[in-house]
């Protein structure tokens, strides 16, 4: 028998959503929750393993502890916002039961394989990107230099074995469906703009698109693009259809869902049939057929990352997209009739105040259903971090605060970074307290019955901005302080030399 294991989405701050398929690890604004579907596969392979959510389900950390002690081997996604807690979790985790075996998994250990070994002595291991059959060939009995894409320290030193291939045969692995069934309650996920309760799944791996900022292909899935069979997906969704009555939507998490038209147009064909209602990840460079064929099977919303109204921001960032195309892609999806959730950054190269202006005009525009705006974050790995780095743009502020909410950690000439955070409040509060995209929210919210569930969100999105508000507002005194301080320190400086002369 293999190892008893555990494979852990650690417990962290609060309403943390950091871990195992958040490809942006922060305490969001409305308490929301992905899937861990990175873990759900590994656990679908290893017989008698467990899959523990414990953001999602408000597991604590000495709940935690106390379940670890019940196996012999602990499989942690760990993420750069995390780390630190993931660390002394793993400290206290030994020290409660010595015999367990540790391994990390997740893009900071990708990225920093010694410093995860050299900071954290329990690690047994560590795995560098896809990590399905390394921790599951460790469960099962292989040496550590037996195992492909490990590192790990040997009498001292850090040992870093050939790097393993990427996943190819993508049917090969379980569905993760049936480890939810298994392991999680799908009503402890959800997300504001999705229906609940939903199920996310893969469809593919990898993302042949370049951004620069964007964390998974640079850091876990990689490029290469791989794809289940249609027939597959096909078949997961209708079991799942039978054995999850209670779901409203089917999320497929995919980098880029759509990327192929070829594939998706088929895919479509054999999802037509089930009746589902689905959503997924988009580029607007999808055309006007692959969305109509995608609408005709049952899709419902698509999450696009528009990033920014500015042109030469987004050949900066590679984004391989232009304003014209999005605005056209957008009016394709309004005569589709399909919803749009946008993703806008403020704080990427280039950015000045007016090319925040022109991003926030850009989005009124567009109009999408919903929006998230967060603050450019450089996590390592990436090719904006190198960047950046090299420029030295990236401030020694933490990318998080205490509560774990992203912090602005990249300044610019003449674009301070309390400027960035108050901007990203400004963009929210113009946008959404238009009359138009109020009333709409509104009204989706009694055409899906969740009147309360936008009353909560409401509330918790109103807290946060107070929150926001406040620290913008502290920020600006202390500057100001700063600033009268210094010019009365050069008024006496001056007063000094003309009584001298």
């Amino acid at each position: 028998m293999p190892l008893k294991t555990l494979f852990l989405n650690p417990p962290s701050f609060e309403r943390f959503d950091g871990g195992a398929s958040s490809r942006w690890p922060a305490t969001r604004e409305i308490e929301s929750y992905w899937y861990p579907v990175w873990l759900a596969y590994p656990a679908g392979l290893l017989e008698g393993s467990r899959l523990l959510d414990a953001p999602s389900h408000h597991v604590s950390v000495k709940e935690t502890i106390q379940i670890c002690k019940n196996y012999e081997f602990l499989v942690l996604f760990t993420s750069t916002v995390g780390w630190e807690f993931d660390q002394s979790l793993a400290l206290a985790i030994a020290a409660a039961k010595p015999s367990i075996r540790i391994a990390f998994v997740g893009p900071p250990v990708t990225t920093s394989p010694e410093k995860a070994l050299n900071e954290c002595h329990v690690l047994d291991f560590i795995c560098r990107r896809e990590f399905d059959y390394s921790v599951v060939e460790f469960a099962q009995g292989k040496q550590l230099n037996e195992i492909l894409g490990i590192s790990y320290k040997l009498d001292g030193k850090v040992v870093h074995n050939p790097d393993r291939p990427q996943v190819e045969d993508l049917n090969a692995i379980p569905w993760a469906t049936k480890v939810y069934m298994r392991d999680l309650d799908v009503t402890r996920y959800n997300v504001p703009f999705l229906l609940h309760p939903f199920i996310a799944l893969y469809t593919t791996r990898g993302c042949p698109a370049q951004c620069t900022f964007c964390l998974w292909p640079q850091t876990l899935s990689g490029h290469a693009w791989r794809k289940r069979s249609c027939d597959d997906v096909a078949a997961e969704l209708a079991w799942a259809k039978r054995a999850f009555p209670e779901v409203k939507e089917y999320f497929f998490d995919d980098d880029t869902f759509n990327i192929q038209k070829a594939r998706t147009i088929e895919l479509c064909g054999k999802l037509k049939p089930l009746g589902l209602t689905w959503s997924c990840n988009s580029r607007v460079t999808a055309d006007y057929d692959t969305l109509k064929a995608m609408k005709e099977a049952g899709c419902r919303l698509l999450i696009v990352g528009f990033e920014s109204g500015d042109p030469q921001i987004l050949r900066s960032i590679k984004k391989g997209a232009s304003v014209e195309r999005a605005l056209d892609f957008t009016r394709d999806c309004r005569k589709l009739g399909l919803v749009l959730h946008g993703d806008f950054i403020l704080g990427l190269p280039g950015e000045t105040k007016e090319s925040i202006r022109n991003t926030i005009e850009f989005a009124k525009r567009l109009d999408c259903e919903t929006i998230q705006v967060s603050m450019a974050h450089a996590f390592p790995g990436t090719e904006l971090f190198e960047y950046l780095q090299q420029n030295g743009l990236i401030t020694n502020k933490a990318m998080s605060d205490a509560a774990g909410h992203q912090m602005p950690h990249i300044e610019y000439p003449g674009l301070p970074v309390e400027y960035v955070m108050l901007m990203v409040q400004k963009f929210y509060d113009e946008y959404f307290f238009r009359p138009r995209a109020a009333l709409r929210i509104i009204w989706q919210a009694i055409v899906n019955r969740d009147i309360s569930r936008l009353y909560d969100e409401a509330l918790s999105f109103m807290k946060l901005r107070a929150q926001r508000n406040k620290a913008v507002r502290a920020v600006e005194e202390a500057t100001a302080l700063a600033a009268l301080s210094h010019s009365s320190e050069k008024a006496a400086v001056l007063k000094s030399r003309a009584e001298e002369k």
